[in-house]
């Protein structure tokens, strides 16, 4: 899967921006913060889709046939 597949094709989309961004330039430590704060995101993300999920369930149960 190229990243056209994976992502969205509006031009000034903030995960594509992100995920193309050159790394070449920040440094060590820069880089470090960064993974932190992608785990971050990550952990945020993996929340909302618990919750979402979970919220799904319920509903497909309480409208059960």
């Amino acid at each position: 899967m190229d990243l056209d597949e994976l992502f969205a094709k509006k031009p000034g989309d903030p995960l594509t921006q992100l995920c193309t961004e050159d790394l070449d330039p920040l440094s060590v430590e820069e880089l470090e913060t960064r993974i932190q704060a992608l785990e971050g995101e990550i952990a945020r993300v993996k929340a909302k889709l618990d919750g979402a999920v979970t919220h799904r369930k319920e509903a497909d149960e309480l409208f059960k046939r």
